[in-house]
């Protein structure tokens, strides 16, 4: 089924950016019908809204599937997205000459998928002792994206499973997309501030909507820090969510 929103704002281009944040996408990704112009009005009178109607475009829902259901084939509790190796201090060092094949191949991989999903990308690798970051390069970053990140997680535990065919040991993999990770991160922590101020004013609890485990451990962490503040989580992936609440 079509995914289809209906905007309003200020002005047509306000409408449009807005729900092109509210989807996460690109403009190319979307088709865009503009319902209502909007009227300037004067002096407060007659003003009137903008309204455009934004459609996924059928492509992309179809990947979004396909990503689905290979997100769906790992428990994000099991196979946690930030911190999925064995613990073992050595295990790293002595398969050294495995790291530079498991980054190769990996690259190689993750440049293969951006070309099917339409998305053609050069896929920048960073080594680090015991991290190994693959940053996509591309002209439709939201297509790798995805709402909320989350063909973007997607990418990522399938770079993860192709790195550990190689490395077992104590290495952490990463995948962005230019630096999406660090504005997410910006913007969770904003999500979890506001909610902090909002639950600590009403003394009621809020129910955030679902997000990935990866992006509920983040707020998690960082609301951690307020005593005053206690969080957890309900539901069942994929529609798991984040509770905060008065402390008891």
């Amino acid at each position: 089924m079509t995914q289809t929103i209906r905007v309003n704002d200020a002005s047509v281009e306000k409408a449009i950016q807005k729900g092109l944040r509210q989807l996460q996408l690109t403009q190319d990704d979307v088709e865009i019908e503009v319902i209502e112009e909007g009227k300037k009005g004067l002096f407060g009178f007659g003003q009137k809204d903008a309204v455009v109607s934004i459609t996924v475009k059928e492509k992309i829902k179809q990947e979004e599937v396909v990503v689905e259901e290979v997100e769906e084939s790992f428990d994000d509790e099991e196979f946690d997205i930030e911190d999925n190796y064995e613990e073992s201090d050595e295990a790293v060092e002595v398969l050294d000459n495995h790291i530079e094949e498991a980054a190769h191949v990996t690259k190689a991989y993750l440049e293969q998928i951006a070309e099917i999903y339409g998305a053609p990308s050069v896929v920048h690798v960073e080594v680090q002792k015991e991290k190994m970051n693959f940053v996509f390069e591309t002209d439709k970053p939201g297509l790798l994206i995805g709402k909320y990140g989350k063909i973007l997680n997607a990418l990522q535990v399938l770079a993860q499973v192709s790195v550990h065919r190689f490395v077992k040991g104590r290495m952490s993999v990463q995948v962005d997309v230019g630096d999406y990770r660090l504005r997410r991160t910006e913007a969770l922590q904003q999500i979890a501030e506001k909610t902090a101020r909002r639950v600590l004013k009403t003394k009621q609890p809020v129910y955030l909507e679902p997000l990935p485990a990866y992006e509920r451990k983040q707020i998690h962490a960082y609301l951690s820090k307020n005593k005053r503040i206690s969080t957890h989580s309900e539901g069942k992936e994929p529609h798991r969510y984040l509770v905060v609440e008065i402390a008891e």
